[in-house]
C-alpha cells in the first residue's frame, strides 16, 4: 500500500488536529466557574488513555477533581468500562469465528 505526499500530509495534519482538540478539554486541577457533569465524565473516560500519556509529561490530571459527584463517576467509568469492555468483546468474538474456521 503506497501513500502519496499529499495524502500523508492530510493524514498527520489531522492527528495533530485531533491531539489538540483532545487535549484542550482535558480534565484539570484549576478552579472553573462550572462543575464537571455527567457528560464530561464520559468525555474525560474516553479520553482517559490520551490524559495517560499527557500526565507522564506534564502535571495533567486523568480524573476531574471539579465535578458533579456521583453522575461525573457514573460517565467516567461507563465509558473507561464500556470503552475497553467494549474492545475485549470485540476481540474475543474475533477470535471464536478464526477458530471456527
Amino acid at each position: 500500500m503506497k501513500i502519496d505526499k499529499q495524502r500523508l500530509i492530510v493524514l498527520i495534519l489531522l492527528a495533530v488536529l485531533l491531539t489538540v482538540l483532545m487535549t484542550g478539554c482535558m480534565p484539570s486541577d484549576v478552579p472553573s466557574i462550572s462543575e464537571a457533569g455527567f457528560f464530561s465524565g464520559i468525555w474525560h473516560g474516553w479520553i482517559a488513555p490520551v490524559s495517560l500519556i499527557a500526565a507522564l509529561f506534564t502535571d495533567a490530571r486523568i480524573y476531574e477533581v471539579n465535578n458533579t459527584g456521583f453522575f461525573y463517576d457514573l460517565g467516567f467509568y461507563m465509558s473507561i468500562v464500556g470503552g475497553f469492555g467494549g474492545l475485549a468483546f470485540s476481540r474475543s468474538r474475533r477470535k471464536k469465528r478464526h477458530r471456527d474456521r
